[in-house]
């Protein structure tokens, strides 16, 4: 009996693992994306995890929503935060901090 449930636990671990490697890539896309859009640089390219709940979606389902924040610069000398937050599988809302426009 433990066996079993320890093999569904590692299952769940491992599914849980894949679809936050999916979020992450979702996010990345998103925040390359919005960089050259906005004409910027996306620095590391690469984005981190920064928070992790369960939320509804409009239709009412249940789905983890995961926030990831990265960085950028509009000049190559300075640093500025932007953050994405994906619900399930869906990017949900991608935010830059303001920056002056030239």
């Amino acid at each position: 009996m433990w066996e079993t449930a320890a093999i569904v636990l590692i299952i769940a671990g491992i599914a849980f693992w894949i679809d936050s490697l999916r979020a992450r890539e979702r996010a990345l896309a998103a925040g390359r994306a919005a960089c050259e859009r906005n004409g910027l640089q996306l620095l590391d390219e690469t984005v981190a995890g920064a928070g992790l709940r369960l939320a509804r979606t409009n239709a009412g389902e249940l789905r983890i929503r995961r926030v990831f924040v990265f960085e950028f610069s509009d000049n190559g000398n300075n640093r500025r935060r932007g953050s994405i937050v994906v619900l399930g599988g869906t990017v949900e809302d991608l935010y830059i901090e303001p920056y002056p426009v030239q």
